[in-house]
């Protein structure tokens, strides 16, 4: 359910946020058979930001953690053969935190310090709403948020 939620193209939609997020299945193993590619592009506050790397779903119960292990190399895209191959850098800056159920979608919150090297600069904690065909993240110290909406040509599937 969480994978079918992230799955697809999200475009930024608060002022200053002009990135793309794009998440893509990506085959690594039987026991992981939602994990998705993720590619952030665009700007951010005037910025050029792109960041890729691997979501991987894991089910506890009625909860899921979500990992993300991040590919430092700005050339490996879904389609390269070692997008699911990590260097012991990339590997070790991994980071994750757990979603529950909420409403139509998933909550949860990023531990703080956990995800600054595989987000690269992206510090604190982080709250993280996940509904069918939005995406809101919120800084929980400042409030600032970034809201992203699914593309208007895969919202119509």
């Amino acid at each position: 359910e969480l994978a079918k939620i992230l799955s697809g193209t999200f475009q930024g939609t608060t002022p200053g946020n002009e990135l793309r997020l794009d998440f893509r299945p990506v085959n690594t193993d039987r026991e992981h058979p939602y994990d998705l590619f993720m590619e952030v592009t665009g700007k951010y506050q005037g910025e050029n930001v792109k960041r890729q790397g691997l979501l991987r779903f894991e089910t506890q119960g009625r909860d899921a953690y979500l990992g993300y292990i991040p590919h430092f190399d700005g050339t490996v895209t879904p389609m390269s053969p070692n997008a699911t191959r990590f260097t012991n850098e990339e590997a070790n800056a991994a980071c994750g935190f757990h979603l529950a159920p909420q409403g139509d979608g998933f909550s949860g919150e990023t531990s703080g310090g956990s995800c600054v090297i595989a987000l690269r600069g992206v510090r604190g904690k982080w709250s993280v709403e996940l509904e069918p065909g939005t995406i809101r993240l919120r800084d929980v110290s400042s409030g600032e948020t970034l809201r992203f909406r699914r593309a208007e040509k895969e919202a119509a599937k």
